[in-house]
């Protein structure tokens, strides 16, 4: 059973698969390195969406004379879409196949963004970039990356895990330096016009080159020397993404990972990402310098991702995660006071800052995947959709409740210090997961 679809009593005759091709002697390279290169792109232009938010805020706050906190609270409801909309996702793509859906969730990508040029009103920026932004990342999100390399690869799934984790902070690396240029020189519209069309690129290389399964091109997966059929579509994706909530809630190891990874979301998408750069306007800094520092970010965090990768095969899963979050929660302490002495200067303690952070932003994946996998079996892929779910939503709750003590207080600094605390509670929840998987895998029937 390949993780993620559910297996059903079809007879061979009613499962349609390419017959086993076999490997010529001299290819060397197999085609999932192929769709996995696809999947990376795909991400990377995609990501442009998560690149704009941070840089809105004093924009429109100038422009429309909008609270931090209202706009705070439309990047919120982005944020929480696109976590819940991710295990219906991850279904979704077992019905209809990974190239329709991810298709699809690029276009609205595109149209959601383009929308947000022509309005005027809070509730405007809550409809097109909270609603149909959130729901267009949402259907991808990272269940895409979970679902492709659980299809298409047996070995190195850590390590693909890894990579396809960092394509979102390669796509900030790509994109935040264009679109703080974009807003310093020529407004924000330009830039949400440049997030639409990175969207709607992508799409003829999904439809084109992407692979739903290993057996549409009649091989196995990579790492595996069986060939596998590929499955049927399963039916009732919704009711499925629901069931498998429903089971995997009544086993402890969700609620670690799903708090745990709450508190991920909490610290990067809806902190750093959101509030950084204009934390560091606050003191200073120059809204193209803020931006780059956390394209800088995305750099390290390329390394930090796919190191991560690498260690999730070969050590415990479980104290990766609590070394990540206790590493994490003391530099989010120390930043206060670096935004403080630094002002409009980048100094090297901020340097240092930038690089240990980006090490750490997203390197909580891949072992979050692996735990995933090891619990929940066959169900591994929406289970993590739900489990990111929880990250988005701890990401949308931090995005507004930052904008609303920005207004109270005049600051950022309870929201640093709290964060902080908040991952030294991660660090201990990871290190309760059991050590070994006594849970038996949920299976929707």
């Amino acid at each position: 059973m390949l993780l993620g679809v559910t297996q059903t009593a079809e007879t061979p005759a009613e499962i349609p698969a390419q017959a086993p091709r076999p490997r010529r002697p001299g290819s060397r390279i197999h085609r999932a390195w192929f769709v996995a290169a696809v999947t990376f792109v795909t991400i990377i232009g995609a990501a442009a969406f998560a690149s704009l938010p941070g840089l809105l805020i004093d924009p429109l706050h100038t422009e429309f004379d909008w609270s931090r906190g209202e706009i705070g609270f439309a990047v919120s409801v982005n944020l929480a879409l696109y976590g819940l909309t991710a295990p219906f996702a991850a279904a979704l793509m077992d019905r209809f196949g990974i190239r329709r859906v991810v298709a699809v969730a690029l276009t609205v990508i595109a149209t959601g963004s383009a929308l947000t040029v022509v309005m005027t009103a809070a509730w405007q920026m809550v409809l097109y970039w909270g609603v149909l932004v959130g729901l267009g990342t949402g259907s991808m999100a990272l269940a895409f990356a979970a679902t492709v390399t659980d299809r298409w690869f047996v070995a190195r799934r850590g390590l693909v895990t890894g990579i396809l984790t960092a394509a979102g902070a390669s796509g900030q690396l790509v994109f935040l330096p264009l679109l703080s240029w974009l807003v310093a020189n020529h407004g924000w519209r330009p830039a949400a016009v440049t997030v639409s069309m990175s969207a709607l690129v992508v799409v003829p290389f999904v439809w084109l080159l992407l692979r739903d399964h290993p057996a549409d091109v009649g091989l196995p997966a990579y790492g595996s020397e069986e060939f596998k059929p590929k499955p049927p579509p399963v039916t009732g994706a919704a009711r499925r993404a629901v069931t498998v909530l429903f089971k995997a809630a009544r086993t402890g190891p969700f609620w670690l990972l799903a708090g745990t990874f709450a508190i991920c979301g909490a610290s990067t998408n809806g902190l750093v990402k959101t509030h950084f750069i204009p934390a560091a306007h606050d003191h200073g800094m120059q809204i193209t310098t803020a931006a780059s520092l956390l394209a800088v970010i995305g750099v390290f965090d390329i390394i930090g991702t796919i190191a991560s990768g690498w260690f999730t095969d070969r050590f415990d899963a479980r104290r990766l995660l609590a070394v990540y979050y206790a590493l994490r929660g003391v530099s989010l302490l120390f930043l206060p006071m670096l935004l403080v002495q630094g002002g409009a200067d980048v100094r090297p303690p901020m340097l240092f800052f930038i690089v240990f952070y980006g090490l750490d932003w997203v390197a909580t994946v891949p072992p979050t995947i692996a735990l995933c996998r090891e619990y929940y079996g066959a169900d591994s892929a929406i289970v993590f959709g739900w489990v990111l779910a929880s990250h988005q939503v701890g990401a949308g709750v931090v995005a507004f409740a930052g904008g609303m003590v920005r207004d109270v207080t005049g600051s950022y600094d309870m929201v640093w210090y709290g964060s902080g605390a908040l991952c030294a509670a991660a660090a201990l929840m990871a290190l309760l997961i059991r050590s070994r998987a006594r849970t038996a895998p949920v299976s929707a029937p």
